[in-house]
């Protein structure tokens, strides 16, 4: 399951599991959200994503989630849905830091690959038909799962998003918890 991963072009490398706390793995659970099935919940506080399944169970991946001020919480809808995307810093984040300017929406942002810190794909959550600019998405960084690191994104491993976006279509109403 977290093998290496041949996807898009890009050789996807294998993750040292036996590194992560086994809690985080993807595993089918029995839900715990009482959410109609086809939703996806983000646990917040014990950093999970959730999808609902018919029948009472729920697919569960672990995540790192957005540090303390960045964090979104609420409704939505995966509203869009990208394989291998560009990573285009919004222009607060630029603000804080300088550096990523030549990642910026103005300079057409940063090209797909393994080091894209949106990884092999991104979800983007939306709110009463605009762009929260919140995303979940892959990551190159393993050792985020289960932490509270990000500039408000949730991230999955990339073996993980990718079964993610296979799971969750346009249009799936979102609920993020905290």
């Amino acid at each position: 399951m977290y093998g290496p991963v041949s996807d898009g072009g890009f050789l996807i490398p294998a993750i040292p599991y036996q590194q992560m706390d086994p809690k985080f793995y993807r595993q089918r659970v029995v839900d715990p959200t009482g959410e109609a099935p086809g939703t996806v919940v983000v646990d917040t506080p014990k950093r999970f994503l959730y999808v609902v399944e018919p029948g009472g169970t729920a697919m569960r991946y672990g995540v790192g989630i957005g540090r303390e001020g960045f964090a979104w919480q609420g409704e939505g809808v995966i509203h869009w849905r990208q394989a291998w995307p560009r990573w285009k810093p919004p222009r607060e984040m630029v603000a804080r830091q300088p550096e990523l300017e030549r990642y910026s929406i103005e300079n057409g942002g940063m090209e797909p690959g393994l080091k894209n810190p949106l990884g092999a794909r991104a979800l983007y959550i939306f709110q009463n038909g605009q762009d929260t600019l919140y995303r979940l998405h892959g990551n190159p960084e393993w050792r985020s799962i289960g932490k509270a690191v990000s500039s408000g994104c949730v991230r999955l491993i990339n073996q993980d998003v990718i079964d993610l976006y296979e799971r969750v279509p346009y249009h799936a109403r979102i609920v993020v918890w905290q």
